[in-house]
C-alpha cells in the first residue's frame, strides 16, 4: 500500500484518487479552496465536476498543503495547468529529496513555453517528475470503465513504479521515456480540439472532423519532433489517441468551448459557460509561438489562433484552410 497525495480536488483529481484507493492505497487530496474541501468532506462527492461518483470516507480531504505531501510515497499534481508553478511553488519546501511527483494536466506555460513537468521541476528541483497523459476522460474513469494511459518518466525505476500503482482492472498504463513527446501531445490536441468544436457548431459533419484529426496530429508531430519528441510517441495514447477522444467526446470541455464558438460565442462566453478551465485556450497561444519560434507549418493551430485572439471569422478560418496551396499529403510518400 502507498501513501498518495493528489493535489487538486476537480473531476480529474478526484477520479484519480477514487481509482488509487480502489487499488488499495491510502490516499488524501488537497484543494486550495476551504468552501471546496467542507464540501466534498460533507457529500463526498463533487456534484458540479463529477456527479454521481462517490469518494470513499476513508480519503482525507483538505486544505493544508502539508497533510498531502509530507510522508507521501508519490504527489499526483493534478491542477489546472495555469496553476501547475504556483502550487509547485506553494510546496517545494515540503517535498523531500527524490520524492515522486506525477503531473497530470495538460498544457503548456504561455510565457517561457515550458512543459509542466519542467515548471515543476524548476521549482521544486529535488523532486523525481513524472507525467501521465492519454485518452482519459475523468468522468469514465471515475465509473470504472476501462481506460488505458502512458506514464512518462526520467527514470524507468519510477515509470514502473507509477504503472503498478495505477494499475487496475480497468486501468491500464504504458510507460514511456519521452516525457516531452507525451506533454507535446496531451497539450497541444486541446488545440485541435477546439477547432473540431468549431466545426461542430457550424454543423460541418464526419468528413470535417476526421480531416481535422488526421492533419491535426501531423501538427502537433511537426512541432513535437522539432523539439526533440519522438515520433512514435505522437501515434500512441497521448498523440493520436488522446487527440481522438478529445475532438469527438461530449466529456470534453476543449471541444465543448469551440462548439459554443462555432454557434457564435465569443471565447469568454463559451469559458463561462463551461464553467471549467478550457485548457485549450492557454495552449493555442503557447503552441502559435512554438510553431513560430521553431518555424514549423501548423495551418491548423494559427487558424484556431487567429479565431481566439484576432477575431477571425470561423467560416473564413475553414474557407483558408480548405483553399490554401496544396500538396503531398507525406513529402516521404511521393513521385522521385
Amino acid at each position: 500500500m502507498a501513501k498518495i497525495g493528489v493535489l487538486g480536488a476537480g473531476s480529474w483529481g478526484t477520479a484519480l484518487a477514487v481509482l488509487l484507493k480502489n487499488n488499495g492505497n491510502d490516499v488524501t487530496i488537497w484543494s486550495i479552496d476551504e468552501k471546496e474541501v467542507e464540501m466534498l468532506s460533507t457529500k463526498r462527492e463533487h456534484e458540479s465536476k463529477l456527479p454521481g461518483v462517490k469518494i470513499p470516507k476513508e480519503i482525507l480531504i483538505t486544505s493544508e498543503e502539508k497533510l498531502a505531501v509530507v510522508d507521501k510515497d508519490f504527489i499526483v499534481m493534478a491542477v489546472p495547468s495555469v496553476f501547475t508553478r504556483s502550487t509547485a511553488r506553494k510546496v517545494s519546501a515540503l517535498v523531500a529529496q527524490d520524492q515522486i511527483i506525477v503531473d497530470v494536466a495538460k498544457g503548456i506555460e504561455e510565457d517561457t513555453l515550458m512543459t509542466l513537468s519542467e515548471q515543476i521541476k524548476e521549482e521544486i528541483p529535488q523532486a523525481d517528475v513524472a507525467v501521465l497523459s492519454g485518452p482519459s476522460h475523468a468522468e469514465e474513469v471515475g465509473r470504472g470503465l476501462p481506460t488505458a494511459v502512458v506514464i512518462g518518466a526520467t527514470k524507468e525505476s519510477t515509470a514502473r513504479y507509477l504503472q503498478e500503482a495505477f494499475r487496475s482492472e480497468v486501468f491500464r498504463a504504458y510507460i514511456s521515456s519521452d516525457m516531452l513527446g507525451i506533454e507535446l501531445g496531451g497539450s497541444l490536441k486541446n488545440v485541435i480540439a477546439l477547432a473540431a468544436g468549431i466545426a461542430d457548431g457550424m454543423g460541418y459533419g464526419d468528413n470535417t472532423k476526421a480531416a481535422l484529426i488526421t492533419r491535426g496530429i501531423v501538427e502537433i508531430t511537426r512541432i513535437g519532433v522539432a523539439m526533440g519528441g519522438n515520433e512514435k510517441t505522437f501515434a500512441g495514447l497521448s498523440g493520436i489517441g488522446d487527440l481522438i477522444v478529445t475532438c469527438s467526446s461530449i466529456h470534453s470541455r476543449n471541444r465543448k468551448a469551440g462548439y459554443l464558438m462555432g454557434q457564435g460565442k465569443t471565447m469568454d462566453e463559451a469559458m463561462k459557460e463551461v464553467n471549467m478551465v478550457v485548457e485549450g485556450v492557454y495552449s493555442a497561444k503557447a503552441a502559435y509561438k512554438l510553431g513560430k519560434k521553431y518555424e514549423v507549418y501548423m495551418p491548423i493551430i494559427e487558424k484556431v489562433h487567429g479565431v481566439l485572439f484576432d477575431h477571425l471569422d470561423p467560416k473564413e478560418a475553414v474557407n483558408e484552410l480548405m483553399l490554401k496551396d496544396t500538396h503531398e499529403e507525406h513529402e516521404e510518400v511521393s513521385w522521385k
